[in-house]
């Protein structure tokens, strides 16, 4: 049996310490990866809502027709992201819009806010 390879114990050992360390290695190496990605992530995301622009106070939505105004709504009503499109409006033209009959929204009340009873 000549050229066969006989490994005593204590090499054994080492290869598999090597083995390990090498292992080991491999995978701090990708949670590494896994954190830094993480961070980048969470990074962007903090950016992303420091630059986002504040809510618009008050929203108009309109109908399939642009001329249509179908309500007015306060700028945080939940009610205005899930119905037809919206679009931002100021003070005066929201108590115009509530001037000229367009009904609020039963949700977040804008007639109240802007001290407009009927």
């Amino acid at each position: 049996m000549s050229g066969e390879w006989s490994l005593s114990c204590l090499e054994a050992l080492r290869f598999a310490r090597r083995v390990v360390e090498q292992q080991a290695a491999a995978a701090l190496g990708q949670l590494d990866g896994w954190i830094a990605a993480e961070e980048r992530r969470e990074a962007e995301q903090c950016r992303g809502e420091q630059m986002r622009p504040a809510p618009p106070d008050w929203l108009i939505q309109y109908g399939l027709n642009r001329g249509n105004v179908d309500a007015v709504h306060a700028g945080d009503c939940w009610a205005a992201t899930k119905s037809r499109p919206c679009r931002s409006a100021t003070r005066d033209q929201a108590l115009d819009a509530l001037r000229r009959q367009v009904p609020p929204c039963i949700h977040c009340r804008p007639d109240s806010a802007l001290g407009v009873l009927d």
